[in-house]
């Protein structure tokens, strides 16, 4: 594939990403919000580039996306590297996501799921400790969403069966949950 024809696959994928998941992103966003509104915490998950993207998103809720706002509750199940090893040593690969959702989780809180195939054994693990817990799972996955798609109670799936189209749409995605979580915070805040 040429570079030109990335941009043109991108671009149609994208079409069709911004006529398909406006109203379930607006969904997703209400439900982060009040997830924080409650004191509660949101926790991420995924393999390899989604792993990535779960940082990307806990960075931008503990940081800032945009304006100056609060520190909100976020953690990155992928980020640390001693607990991960550990868990997989002790317990296999496809636990590393559950024990930490089994330490950390509380009924209320959000479980942000990210596979791109739907189908990744570790992050569903993680889908059922999160459900045992009370706790709302958000997917984002692609293709036909699978088994992912099915087990969350909200999911974003991507017009794609590329993984790196889906990747590009879910980091949109993430950025537009991001700044409609923010927009309620300031609406929350205004006289």
């Amino acid at each position: 594939m040429t570079i030109k024809e990335t941009f043109a696959e991108h671009s149609e994928v994208m079409a069709e990403a911004s006529r398909l998941l406006p109203d379930v992103l607006e969904r997703i966003a209400h439900e982060v919000h009040e997830c924080f509104r409650r004191g509660g915490t949101l926790l991420a998950c995924g393999n390899g580039g989604s792993a990535s993207d779960a940082e990307h998103l806990v960075a931008e809720l503990v940081g800032r996306f945009r304006d100056e706002r609060r520190a909100l509750p976020a953690v990155a199940l992928a980020g640390g590297m001693a607990t991960i090893t550990a868990v997989a040593n002790d317990y296999g690969y496809e636990s590393v996501f559950r024990r930490q959702v089994e330490a950390l989780a509380r009924a209320g809180d959000v479980l942000i799921a990210i596979s791109t195939s739907g189908n990744s054994p570790n992050v569903l693990s993680a889908v059922h400790a999160a459900k045992e817990r009370a706790c709302r799972v958000i997917a984002l996955t692609g293709g036909s969403g699978g088994r992912l798609a099915k087990e969350a109670d909200v999911a974003i799936t991507a017009p794609s069966s590329v993984t790196a189209r889906i990747q590009e749409v879910h980091i949109l995605c993430i950025h537009a949950i991001v700044e409609s979580v923010d927009r309620h915070l300031r609406a929350e805040q205004a006289p």
